[in-house]
């Protein structure tokens, strides 16, 4: 949570709901997904009161499509600093096992699911 970085060192993260309802937050590449979903949670905007959860342990990340683990930073993404980058923010007891897009899988056995039309 940036604190006192100037802002040109800051990320700001618009983070957008399920429903559609957005909210930008200032961070510091240091802030990993974990402490952004704390922050949201501790700074939970009024706005979105109809989609509060109960925990900051359920609130996930998600970016260019994939969920971001906890202990992953801003920083490790390369996120470029004084720019807005959009995440969408979902309620999720777990993250998907990294296995279960089933790509990796089929490549493993010769599976496929693809047709062969004659």
């Amino acid at each position: 949570v940036s604190g006192s970085l100037p802002a040109d060192m800051c990320i700001n993260l618009r983070l957008i709901l399920v429903s559609g309802k957005t909210k930008e937050f200032l961070f510091s590449p240091n802030d990993s997904a974990a402490d952004i979903a704390k922050h949201v949670y501790d700074n939970w905007p009024m706005d979105w009161e109809e989609e509060q959860v109960s925990s900051p342990n359920i609130l996930r990340l998600i970016y260019q499509g994939r969920f971001l683990h906890g202990n992953v930073t801003l920083g490790a993404l390369k996120l470029p600093l004084g720019k807005t980058t959009v995440m969408h923010l979902v309620a999720r007891e777990t993250l998907p096992e990294p296995n279960s897009q089933g790509q990796r899988n089929r490549e493993k056995t010769g599976e496929s699911n693809c047709c062969v039309i004659l």
